[in-house]
């Protein structure tokens, strides 16, 4: 079988899975968001944490659930990493002993797997133990997507309110949907997946390591760890971080074909079905069928691309080579390498199963460009379908101002309040990312980090500014980000890239909860056709090029030319 027919049976397979699980997985989302039947285990730990399940928020309460709950996660995982040589199973896997993580290291460390980040400045193996790892990191995996789901929700709840006077526009309860899509979604789909990654050759074992011999007939120890059940979780709640350095290339992470396919279905699966989810609550499917279309279609267009970007690359060796072979692992080859690059960068995970650095000039431009596109394609879990469908609420302004109608979505007219959040939104990552790509270029010192110059250099240090902004987590690996300032400016990118949204976000749920729902007129844009599609995506491309051309003229484009 050639690479060429491999690498379509692995796309059509993982496109039939998505296609099989779309809808019931969709509408089992929607029932648990809009059930009020509270399960037994779930009461109890209303009542242990004294909250009102039956109670709902107006946003600026809800907000102000998700912004302290993130807060305290992010001092607790601080605490344990610091604390870390006092915790049981805290061995470093492969050293004498773990010690505790420096004040920076853990700060930015906390930051990135509290904000579904999980942006990596130090060694897994040797540095974190495994209750950090499992106790820690692990369950933020868990909870930082349930986080994303929630404030989803909250914004769909803001389009299908029908509007009856309410003037405070309530939107649920924060720690009624954070519990549900833990103990309803991602627990149970992370458990089966994990023994599924099992079956499938993905190591699973709380021993530090194995003692081997090589074939040189020295002895080697090869670190060990929990990996499937973290597996599972990060690419479920697409975080991306490994227990492993190497992460999904790692063969303890993802050993063959098999494993790596079921990883992309686990990263792509919940953000594709949450469109099926707001269709269903919105009470119009094709709303759905529409964003998930527009979804689909800009992460087919960038696998097709990358995947001969990297078949056909610049440079006499990787011609000869047959491709951009290095950095790639032989057994997923070109395809599913592709596959995963676009699927990880597409959706916020950063998990990787290539080493982006190694991708040709427009593989990695690609592959930094779906970042930069706001990750909508389909996105990170919640945060996905809501920057898509804020996207959305600017298509359809910029369709009124053609028109000169007073823009509508959904049956909720969209104006100065609601755009200015939709700006606020989208605005806050370009920020993030050109003023800190700027200050680490200009800032005297900070180009020692660089093992590159040049174009790639540049495109180095972007994309470490796009993954943090974008809560993606994944790098090009020729930057060195364990100094003070890198560790820093990337922590604050985070934080502001994940929070500073996520409060637009609810501001714009509220508002249009606030608001009586109005009737469709003959001068009201479809927004559930093919039409509404193509505006939709070229908003997305036209926003992201408008932006980030100048910048990416300087690394990726210059360096493909090159």
């Amino acid at each position: 079988m050639t690479p060429t027919v491999a690498g379509l049976l692995q796309a059509g397979v993982l496109v039939v899975a998505l296609a099989l699980v779309y809808k019931p997985l969709g509408g089992w989302m929607a029932r648990v968001y809009t059930s009020e039947q509270h399960w037994r285990v779930e009461r109890l730990l209303y009542r242990v944490v004294r909250v009102d399940p039956d109670s709902s928020q107006r946003w600026t309460t809800y907000a102000a659930g998700v912004l302290g709950f993130s807060f305290v996660s992010i001092a607790a995982l601080y605490l344990m990493q610091r604390l870390q040589a006092l915790l049981p199973l805290g061995f470093g896997r492969g050293t004498d002993g773990a010690t505790s993580v420096s004040p920076a290291m853990a700060f930015n460390t906390a930051v990135s797997f509290v904000t579904n980040t999980n942006w990596q400045s130090y060694v897994p193996e040797t540095v974190l133990g495994h209750t950090v790892q499992m106790a820690g990191l692990t369950v933020q995996n868990i909870v930082s997507a349930a986080v994303g789901m929630a404030v989803a929700i909250a914004l769909v709840r803001g389009f299908a309110h029908a509007g009856t006077g309410d003037t405070e526009g309530r939107l649920g309860n924060f720690w009624v949907d954070l519990t549900r899509g833990v103990t309803r979604i991602l627990l149970p789909i992370a458990a089966v997946a994990a023994v599924v990654l099992v079956g499938a050759g993905v190591v699973m074992s709380l021993r530090s390591g194995v003692t081997v011999t090589g074939v040189d007939g020295a002895q080697h120890t090869l670190p060990l760890a929990p990996a499937a059940s973290q597996e599972s979780v990060k690419l479920l709640g697409t975080n991306g971080g490994g227990i492993f350095n190497a992460n999904s290339a790692h063969p303890f992470e993802s050993p063959n074909a098999l494993s790596n396919i079921i990883e992309i279905f686990l990263l792509l699966v919940i953000p594709v079905a949450l469109t099926r989810t707001f269709g269903v609550m919105v009470g119009n499917r094709r709303q759905g069928h529409v964003l998930v279309a527009v979804m689909g279609g800009i992460w087919a267009v960038f696998v097709v691309l990358t995947w001969l970007a990297e078949s056909f690359p610049n440079g006499p060796a990787a011609l000869a080579a047959g491709g951009a072979m290095e950095g790639k692992e032989l057994r997923f080859g070109l395809p599913g390498s592709a596959l995963f690059a676009v699927s990880t960068t597409g959706t916020s995970t950063g998990a990787v199963n290539a080493a982006h650095d190694s991708l040709s000039g427009a593989g990695g431009g690609i592959a930094l460009l779906n970042m930069l596109l706001g990750e909508v394609a389909p996105g990170g879990v919640g945060a996905g379908l809501y920057g898509i469908l804020v996207l959305a609420i600017i298509a359809v302004f910029l369709a009124g101002l053609m028109v000169g109608r007073t823009p509508e979505y959904l049956g909720k007219k969209l104006g100065r309040e609601q755009v200015t959040y939709a700006a606020i939104s989208i605005l806050v990552m370009p920020a993030l990312v050109l003023l800190g790509a700027g200050l680490a270029i200009a800032l005297p010192g900070t180009a020692d980090a660089l093992n590159n110059d040049g174009a790639h250099g540049f495109s180095e240090v972007l994309y470490a500014y796009a993954s943090a902004a974008n809560n993606n987590g994944s790098a090009f690996a020729g930057i060195t980000v364990t100094s003070d300032f890198f560790q820093a400016s990337l922590g604050i990118a985070m934080l502001f890239g994940r929070f500073v949204p996520i409060l637009a976000v609810l501001g714009l749920a509220g508002s249009l909860a606030r608001q009586r729902r109005i009737e469709p007129g003959a001068g009201t844009l479809p927004t559930d056709g093919p039409l509404f599609a193509t505006l939709v995506g070229g908003t997305v491309l036209l926003v992201a090029a408008l932006t980030f051309f100048p910048a990416m003229a300087l690394g990726p484009i210059a360096e493909a030319l090159s």
